[in-house]
């Protein structure tokens, strides 16, 4: 699982590289400047989450259980917060509108928010059980 949860943290980094290299060099006379800094926005959490991963899978701190539903959470709250801020900042290039499925982007929001939530819980459990010894 740890292997996994690298290879994905690090997937997500490469694409969170070139999503920022098009949006800085690509979008730049596309879109308006609040957009391109929305688009920013999103590529900004998919790297945070990105690094979240490649520290949830080199530690040991975590449980095996907790750090697949982080993988989850993280891999769907990236792909629903960033995606739709993706596609909502780049809307008037395509012919989707994306503004009639805005409402995903903050479940994924609270999805990126409950993988930290996950971890918290399982280090305040993990340092409760070792406080009782």
């Amino acid at each position: 699982m740890d292997r996994k949860i690298v290879i994905v943290g690090c997937f997500l980094g490469v694409t969170g590289v070139i999503f920022g290299a098009f949006g800085a060099h690509g979008l730049k006379d596309l879109i308006p400047e609040e957009s391109l800094r929305t688009f920013e926005t999103g590529v900004r959490y998919q790297m945070y989450h990105a690094l979240l991963l490649l520290f949830v899978g080199y530690t040991t701190t975590i449980s095996q259980g907790i750090k697949k539903w982080v993988l989850y959470a993280v891999v769907l709250g990236v792909v629903l917060f960033s995606g739709s801020i993706y596609g909502l900042s780049t809307n008037p290039l395509t012919t989707f509108n994306f503004k009639s499925i805005g409402f995903i982007t903050p479940i994924g929001g609270l999805l990126l928010i409950g993988s930290w939530l996950l971890i918290i819980i399982n280090l305040l459990k993990k340092q409760y059980k070792n406080s009782l010894k």
